[in-house]
């Protein structure tokens, strides 16, 4: 598939491939891998009915990991469809943008932005409202594609063909993420934030096509030039300057109930 096909980026997608959220071997297998390396940077809760965000949930991938590190999950999405699917497996789903959370500040000790920031075309703002979320001493954890000629041949031209790897078509390089933009404006807004490279375990990986691993652990790099992610905890009083729009104390007033229908 070409990179500008109309096709790539488009949510219908997710649509379609609704009854793989839960396929191990199904098109969202890697999603599955990248849940599993997010929680390892995730705290466990420090009280009971703690809460964990998680933006762009999809089919709630991170449902067990929230409920084995003990948290109440809420799910984040604009898909009915991948929502219903998370509320399954014991998410709480509300329907809602990423760019503008139904959800009051400060509301959460956790928030999860995992393969949602090179699919959105202002990256910085999906940041402020994890920022606006977040409680003071809140965790973030994240992961994206970098914005580099690398990770478009890599992410696109070799992973979207490869078994495990994302649906062709799925990801839209013109979207991939800045590194240096989105640090600096983790900084501004009160996040101390910090990346590392990403790649699945080629042992792992040759034991998963071969029917003997469920999961494909991915492995820490130094470079963040293809597959990244980052962790970081909300300072305790945000930089106030050159926030403009993205100011992350802006009021949103009370959570709002937008969530799934039986």
């Amino acid at each position: 598939m070409k990179r500008d096909d109309p096709r790539r980026n488009d949510p219908a997608q997710y649509d379609e491939l609704v009854d793989q959220w839960w396929e191990p071997t199904g098109g969202f297998a890697m999603l599955h891998w990248l849940a599993a390396a997010r929680a390892e940077h995730i705290p466990p809760a420090s009280e009971p009915g703690a809460v964990l965000v998680d933006l762009a949930c999809g089919g709630g991938l991170m449902a067990p990991h929230a409920a084995r590190l003990g948290y109440r999950h809420v799910g984040i999405d604009l898909n009915l469809a991948g929502l219903r699917t998370a509320r399954e497996h014991g998410v709480l789903p509300v329907r809602g943008s990423v760019l503008e959370v139904p959800l009051a500040d400060g509301c959460t000790d956790v928030v999860v932005a995992g393969e949602v920031l090179e699919h959105v075309e202002d990256d910085v703002a999906v940041l402020a409202e994890c920022a606006r979320l977040l409680r003071p001493g809140g965790t973030l954890v994240i992961d994206a594609i970098a914005a580099t000629r690398l990770a478009g041949w890599v992410a696109v031209d070799i992973f979207e063909r490869i078994p495990g790897g994302p649906p062709p078509g799925i990801h839209d390089p013109a979207l991939f993420v800045d590194r240096r933009r989105l640090l600096a404006a983790a900084d501004r807004l009160g996040l101390d934030l910090r990346l590392w490279g990403l790649r699945p375990s080629v042992r792992d990986l040759v034991a998963w096509r071969r029917g003997r691993r469920a999961v494909v652990r991915m492995r820490r790099l130094p470079l963040t030039s293809v597959l990244f992610a980052g962790s970081g905890v909300k300072r305790a009083t945000p930089a106030a300057e050159g926030l403009g729009a993205h100011d992350p104390v802006r009021r949103h007033g009370s959570p709002t109930t937008h969530t799934v229908e039986r």
